[in-house]
């Protein structure tokens, strides 16, 4: 298999993981949402390439984490499917990863909105 063919399939996996994502998690539909709230707004405000940076970099942050959320998520219930204290905490590590980084982006964009809604 030749390397550009194999790198269009690991492309089309990927996407596939993302449509998937899409499809079982309503918080990645949540984020998904959100992101083009922020995106339009953006263009309203007519961002400078620095806040676009901040924005493209914190939505997508938080989308990533949610992808490697829900992969962990699956990864733990195909080997331990049924309750086990180790399998629930690292399902809420996953989740507070998340969280993490979703407050992190929240602010990061509400830094972008707040100085370019006070002309700075």
């Amino acid at each position: 298999m030749s390397a550009l063919r194999s790198f269009a399939h690991a492309v089309v996996d990927a996407i596939d993981g993302i449509y998937q994502t899409a499809i079982e998690q309503s918080n990645f539909r949540i984020q998904i949402v959100l992101t083009l709230l922020v995106v339009a707004g953006a263009i309203v405000l007519h961002f400078d390439l620095v806040r676009w940076a901040v924005i493209v970099i914190a939505c997508g942050a938080v989308m990533t984490a949610e992808l490697f959320n829900t992969g962990l998520e699956h990864g733990i219930d195909l080997f331990q499917p049924g309750n086990h204290p180790l399998a629930r905490s690292a399902k809420h590590a996953g989740a507070g990863a998340v969280l993490m980084i979703a407050i992190a982006a929240g602010a990061a964009v509400a830094l972008a909105y707040g100085t370019a809604l006070l002309g700075k």
